[in-house]
């Protein structure tokens, strides 16, 4: 697909040139999924209030851009697998992708409201051992997210090249 450059031109492999060849399907797959997963993540967590969750302790105020990021970068890799031609393949994003999105679950949730959390550490364990590393699970779940989508962007606008050796071998 020409985009502008000068014949010849190889364009840089980036996440954003993969990105601007995207099909409005796939922004709006990115849109919606990105709301479901920032509710998958708020709503058990009680980062918004509703009536079938709450919390004891209250929400730290990095949890609300915790949420949103998490439902950007969720939405946009969840957008990576949409079918289009040329571009069938899984990898193993997927699994980074879903270790993101399960560290910033466990990054807004509240410390003592977490059954897990509660029974390998108690009450006073997830108040004085977990609570303090919530932000750096929130940290890590934004890093390893990005991260996956990367792998998966990258992936798109790049091809396998096959050895001179690999070739001679197939014959």
């Amino acid at each position: 697909m020409w985009v502008g450059y000068p014949v010849g031109y190889v364009t840089p492999v980036t996440s954003l040139n993969a990105l601007r060849m995207w099909s409005a399907r796939r922004w709006a797959t990115a849109a919606l999924s990105g709301l479901i997963v920032a509710a998958l993540v708020a709503l058990p967590t009680a980062v918004i209030p509703n009536p079938i969750f709450g919390r004891d302790v209250g929400v730290t105020w990095w949890s609300y851009p915790i949420v949103i990021i998490s439902g950007i970068l969720g939405g946009l890799l969840i957008a990576t697998y949409v079918r289009e031609p040329g571009n069938e393949e899984i990898d193993k994003a997927a699994k980074v992708g879903t270790a993101g999105g399960l560290l910033a679950f466990f990054a807004v949730g509240c410390p003592v409201c977490n059954k897990l959390v509660l029974l390998a550490l108690g009450t006073s364990g997830a108040m004085s051992w977990f609570a303090p590393v919530q932000p750096f699970l929130a940290v890590a779940s934004v890093i390893v997210m990005a991260w996956a989508l990367h792998i998966r962007l990258k992936g798109m606008t790049s091809c396998k090249v096959e050895t001179p050796e690999a070739v001679e071998s197939s014959l």
